[in-house]
């Protein structure tokens, strides 16, 4: 199937995993990375990278076709990628989040990185300072909480859709 969508046509959109734990997410995270034509994965404190059986269990081969760069810090990672004109978006439940389906298509033309953090403690809150925005994903259930590599893949789709059609 011939694939119609010009992807070199995006604006650069990376990733940064805020000491995400699991390997299998980080796995997940490497797949959809490739799906949707992410330039980049920051992979920062605790957070696993390859060569890491869990991470190629689910990545299934997607570890080898997308960049990442391990940083000490997601800190750094955030500076740096601002420094190179990056729009830094945080998803975290805060009093300042904004709906992820109302980002402006404008702040959505610019090179992004999209920031998501531990899977029990979110976003550290250094980094919530450093960030443009917040974001999230409106939810009704009771628990008010999503996988983190699930949350990534909701929050990649919609950054992308734009472009897609």
């Amino acid at each position: 199937m011939e694939n119609r969508n010009d992807m070199s046509q995006q604006q650069p959109l990376v990733l940064i995993l805020d000491n995400v734990r699991s390997g299998h997410n980080v796995g997940a995270t490497f797949r959809l990375a490739d799906a949707f034509t992410i330039n980049a994965i920051y992979l920062c404190g605790i957070t696993p990278h390859p060569p890491h059986r869990e991470i190629r269990k689910t990545a299934l081969g997607a570890e080898a076709t997308v960049p990442w760069h391990p940083m000490a810090t997601t800190e750094e990672a955030v500076n740096k990628l601002k420094e190179e004109g990056f729009y830094c978006v945080a998803m975290e439940q805060t009093e300042r989040s904004l709906p992820l389906q109302n980002i402006p298509s404008a702040q959505r033309a610019q090179p992004t990185a999209l920031i998501f953090g531990h899977e029990v403690w979110g976003i550290s809150p250094q980094v919530l300072q450093q960030v443009d925005t917040c974001i999230q994903i409106p939810q009704y259930g009771k628990k008010k909480s999503l996988n983190v590599s699930t949350c990534i893949a909701i929050t990649t789709w919609e950054w992308r859709k734009p472009s897609l059609y």
